[in-house]
């Protein structure tokens, strides 16, 4: 057995039924443990992220806000899980796995709320004074016994840095070439080049650095992506229709996803739910825990707080940008499609693009190139950090520099490297990543549950401070109005 085929392996056997229903599982009891509150409160979520506070400072003496803080880690989570992650999901599960990574995502609201509300809650100060957390930290201080919890804290910060070269570095590195060889005929290899080089110089300045680059990267390219996207389903909006129910159909019927095959219905059902949930995990992080070590840095003034601003990532990722590539490839027709040259079905980035140009033309393609090159890019970035702080956890600050270094490094044969190979271990890392993370989620529900119910009078207040302005204003509104038309109109209104 090649090492390939080994990678492919150990991905089947990490990415079987247990694992799904351990990740779905999870964001499920979460969510009812909670009484359902990450998505009774996703409106408040939304105004915390977006508002002006989010920006500064809610309190907290952090190293960075929580709107950087959020920025960062959509960095690390929009990237080729939105475009070329899609893709090969869709390609591998059909148009039904697109619906399975929403679902994923609707429990992952709970699942991301809880473990970045446990990270601010346990964090601690590092010896160059940075806050460090993330779920290493609340494993080894409040799981009990204190045995179990530095068991499943070494597991989760080595699977980290492990992770952060696959699905952080070599999988958007190897996206970034692709990308870019389709579109402009770039050689991989000079790609990956390239990568190395800008990564290194990108990742000296440390959380504060990253953090300033996303919080202006990020937003940006999401908007000038969605718009592109809305153009292409708006092109092709008589498909719309057609595509909504395929996608549901094909998501909830063994038969309608194996095509009327009876004999491979219930195998290709599991395709789907197989490559949505694990592609949905693959884009939005949620249960892996990434996003609690850099929720953690952040300035908030309440754990619950950062929780529910944390958790507004897994539904831009996902709700919003997944769906606008799904969305796309489906109402496109490009789906099944196949490479002129080999015969092979389209797959990746080679997918979306060719979707965006039946719409767009060559400027579709070109701007989803560019666009894959910046999401990757972001990520690389991003997860450099998220790798480096569980590298100090295991090993100290003392050799951060050897860490920094061969990451960057780790760009170059990612560029070149086969696209299964790539993605297997990316996802056999994700599995390790997720295992510990969830089994901590599920040992602290009581904690994350008694922490956001206490926290809930604050949202109502909020809330029904929000209600009262309303009214107010409207009137005052009502009464400017009333004011400015003469007596005679008026009639006998006050």
């Amino acid at each position: 057995m090649t090492f390939s085929q080994w990678v492919q392996w150990a991905d089947q056997q990490m990415w079987g039924p247990g694992m799904l229903v351990l990740l779905m599982g999870t964001g499920i009891y979460l969510t009812v443990r909670t009484r359902f509150l990450p998505w009774r409160n996703l409106g408040y979520a939304l105004r915390s992220a977006l508002g002006r506070e989010a920006r500064v400072s809610s309190g907290g003496d952090g190293a960075v806000s929580p709107f950087s803080a959020l920025m960062t880690a959509l960095a690390a989570t929009i990237g080729t899980g939105n475009i070329v992650g899609v893709a090969t999901a869709l390609t591998a599960g059909g148009p039904g796995a697109l619906v399975w990574m929403e679902l994923s995502a609707a429990f992952g609201l709970s699942s991301k709320f809880a473990e970045c509300l446990l990270a601010v809650k346990y964090r601690q100060r590092s010896a160059r004074g940075e806050w460090s957390g993330g779920p290493m930290y609340t494993m080894r201080k409040a799981i009990s016994p204190r045995w179990l919890g530095r068991a499943l804290a070494f597991l989760f910060a080595l699977s980290t840095v492990l992770a952060s070269f696959g699905i952080g570095n070599m999988t958007q590195s190897h996206s970034i070439a692709q990308a870019l060889n389709g579109v402009f005929h770039i050689s991989p290899l000079l790609t990956g080049t390239v990568v190395t080089a800008l990564a290194l110089f990108a990742v000296l300045g440390g959380i504060r650095s990253v953090s300033r680059v996303s919080s202006i990267l990020v937003p940006a390219m999401a908007l000038f992506y969605l718009a592109a996207g809305l153009a292409v389903i708006c092109g092709n909006v008589s498909a719309l229709p057609g595509a909504v129910v395929d996608l549901f159909t094909m998501a909830l019927s063994p038969r309608a996803a194996a095509g009327g095959a009876a004999g491979s219905a219930a195998a290709a059902w599991f395709r789907a739910v197989h490559f949505g949930i694990s592609r949905g995990c693959f884009s939005n992080e949620a249960g892996m825990g990434s996003a609690a070590i850099i929720a953690s840095a952040s300035a908030a003034g309440h754990p619950v707080q950062q929780g529910y601003i944390s958790m507004t990532g897994t539904f831009f990722d996902t709700m919003v940008v997944c769906t606008v590539t799904g969305l796309c490839i489906c109402t496109s027709g490009v789906l099944g499609a196949a490479d002129p040259v080999t015969g092979a079905p389209l797959t990746g980035a080679h997918l979306t693009i060719l979707a965006f140009e039946t719409v767009l033309g060559r400027g579709g393609a070109v701007f989803v190139g560019i666009a894959v090159a910046l999401f990757a890019f972001s990520t690389i970035l991003g997860w450099e950090y998220l790798g480096e702080k569980a590298f100090e956890y295991l090993f100290g600050v003392r050799h951060l520099k050897l860490y920094r270094t061969v990451f960057c490094l780790a760009a170059l044969p990612g560029a070149v490297e086969p696209l299964h190979l790539v993605w297997g271990l990316s996802d056999l890392f994700n599995a390790m990543m997720a295992v510990p993370n969830l089994l901590s989620l599920l040992l602290l529900s009581d904690t994350v549950a008694q922490e956001a119910l206490a926290f809930q009078p604050r949202v109502e207040h909020r809330r029904s401070k929000g209600s009262r302005r309303c009214r107010a204003f409207g009137f005052s509104a009502d009464l400017a109005r009333r004011r400015s038309v003469s007596p005679k109109k008026r009639g006998n209104f006050p």
